[in-house]
């Protein structure tokens, strides 16, 4: 047995309502071609698996999860936390082909298989094998706070998964089903290890499937990331401390359909921004003659700071041409540099920062003084 989507109530349709405006107004905007559309969307990619990593104590330095999704940053060794954000990544990209797959259908195997791309690392944890044995989840006092089902259990249950995922509630808002493909996974809680990650990912499948977004503007990673407290707490709630999938879950639907508004409304912001970012770092470039590949310079400099090789790639130019372009950057007082050799990073200056910033407040004076000139509607 396995929960039971609970019925949309009218406050509830009312939010979904609200979900849709911002999904489409959201998916208005990712649809016109930009130059820095591109750039967005894998730092909101970045972003997401940093944030599921860091829900389960997996954290890297800032700009790192970002060269880590970007491929520009090999991951060696056995450094615990990049290799977490690399297998979230590969997890990730496989709900990329699969959302597109014209004879996807859900199986086990899709599940194990997304499993094993998340936790390769943890090669002590059987990933791409459901669990055998009996786990539990503890709380910050190391007391027990959940008690999942036998392993004997498992594979049964993860079946009626399955099915639902293929044939349940079909005619549900994505959101919903969304939420409860999360809720059934991590109440299964069918692995050694990477129950959340995986119970995130499969949420980002469901979404990702309905064709609506790609699966990196879709997701709630970031909000849940943000909101780990209330998380953990709406989930003990609906569960009560151990497998009992009769109880109500309209409390976790709840909470992930204001998750989704939020980070709507936050991707939203995140376009405006980034567009007016981009025409001020063009009108710099411009007024000091320098070639229009460098606004791509400045702007990765600008959010999580950026290296030559991913650079070299962004912009489509040798190595050479990448450094150069940097040095005039740092004489220019726009960039600072930190490393040597191939660690060597590049942030931008505290001056470039107080320029964007100005211009963002010149912006957004100029839109408070164009609202307030609208003649009043008739």
């Amino acid at each position: 047995m396995i929960y039971s989507t609970p019925p949309t109530t009218g406050e509830m349709r009312g939010r979904l309502e609200e979900l849709d405006r911002l999904r489409v107004a959201l998916g208005r905007e990712v649809s016109n071609p930009s130059p820095w559309l591109g750039m967005l969307r894998r730092r909101a990619k970045a972003a997401s698996i940093e944030s599921s990593v860091s829900i389960e104590g997996y954290a890297v330095p800032p700009g790192a999860a970002l060269a880590i999704v970007a491929g520009a940053e090999p991951v060696e060794g056995d450094d615990a936390d990049r290799l977490a954000v690399a297998c979230y990544a590969r997890a990730m990209d496989h709900v990329g082909v699969l959302a597109l797959d014209p004879v996807f259908a859900w199986l086990d195997r899709v599940i194990l298989d997304l499993h094993f791309d998340a936790c390769y690392f943890q090669r002590d944890k059987s990933p791409g094998h459901w669990r055998t044995g009996s786990i539990g989840v503890t709380g910050d006092d190391a007391g027990l706070v959940y008690e999942a089902p036998e392993g004997a259990e498992v594979v049964g249950l993860m079946g009626e998964v399955v099915d639902w995922l293929r044939e349940g509630d079909l005619d549900a808002h994505v959101a919903v089903r969304g939420a409860m493909a999360h809720l059934h996974t991590v109440s299964v809680h069918p692995f050694r290890d990477g129950n959340g990650r995986i119970s995130r990912i499969v949420q980002s499948l469901v979404l990702a499937r309905d064709g609506l977004l790609s699966p990196e503007l879709a997701s709630i990673e970031e909000y849940l990331a943000g909101h780990t407290a209330e998380y953990y707490a709406v989930l003990q709630r609906v569960q009560g401390g151990r497998y009992q999938p009769g109880r109500d879950a309209s409390e976790w639907i709840a909470f992930c359909v204001e998750a989704h508004i939020a980070q709507a409304r936050t991707r939203l912001g995140q376009i405006a921004e980034a567009g007016a970012r981009w025409a001020f770092l063009e009108s710099l470039v411009e007024s000091r003659g320098w070639p229009d590949r460098l606004v791509i310079a400045l702007e990765q400099s600008l959010i999580g700071g950026t290296d030559r090789a991913t650079y070299e790639g962004e912009a489509d130019i040798s190595l050479a041409t990448a450094s150069n372009d940097f040095r005039r950057l740092l004489d220019a007082g726009l960039v600072t540099q930190t490393g040597r050799g191939r660690s060597t990073r590049y942030y931008a200056s505290d001056e470039l920062r107080r320029q964007v910033a100005a211009a963002r407040e010149s912006s957004v004076g100029q839109g408070r003084l164009r609202t307030a000139m609208r003649p009043p509607e008739a």
